[in-house]
């Protein structure tokens, strides 16, 4: 027996339309999930999105839209990091409103974040953090081809505590899962 047809799911450049969304994440509690650090600034999105669309060259997002319905069902980010100074890798994450989480969008848009940097930047690494309570997040970043390296204990200031998180990575070599 087969689940439901997964969504077909592409990522695309940011479009002005898209900075309500943004906004959103920003302004409502619990829209963002165990990522929620207070309220942030709503005309940010407005400003970077006017400096470079959200396409910089050490970070940026990427909308993962939904084919069929044509709609934004969140989005991507990266931002470049370096080990010793030599070493640059991408640092990636997701979000996703509600309505469209548990579909097997949110691996699928990470696996396609992972090539498109590895096709286009020489980056050897792509790394994500995510919370050790995230079990969906872990298992979608397993999906995505990402292995588990270990907490890194203390990382985050997050509800009134430092908490531990978890690092995954997937290598250049490392196989695409499709």
């Amino acid at each position: 027996m087969t689940g439901p047809a997964q969504p077909a799911v592409r990522l695309r450049p940011v479009v002005e339309a898209d900075l309500a969304m943004f906004r959103r994440f920003l302004v409502e509690p619990g829209l963002i999930g165990l990522d929620w650090a207070g309220f942030r600034d709503a005309g940010a999105p407005g400003r970077r999105f006017a400096t470079d669309g959200y396409l910089g060259p050490d970070d940026g997002r990427l909308v993962v839209e939904v084919e069929a319905e044509q709609v934004a069902a969140g989005f991507v980010s990266y931002t470049a990091g370096s080990y010793g100074g030599l070493a640059r890798h991408w640092e990636i994450g997701i979000a996703l409103l509600p309505e469209w989480r548990g579909r097997g969008i949110g691996w699928r848009a990470q696996a396609m974040l992972a090539d498109y940097l590895f096709a286009h930047t020489p980056a050897q690494r792509v790394q994500a953090g995510t919370h050790p309570e995230n079990v969906a997040e872990q298992r979608a970043l397993e999906k995505a081809g990402f292995r588990f390296e270990g907490v890194i204990r203390s990382c985050e200031f997050r509800a009134g505590r430092w908490r531990d998180g978890h690092l995954y990575s997937r290598l250049r070599d490392d196989p695409s899962p499709g």
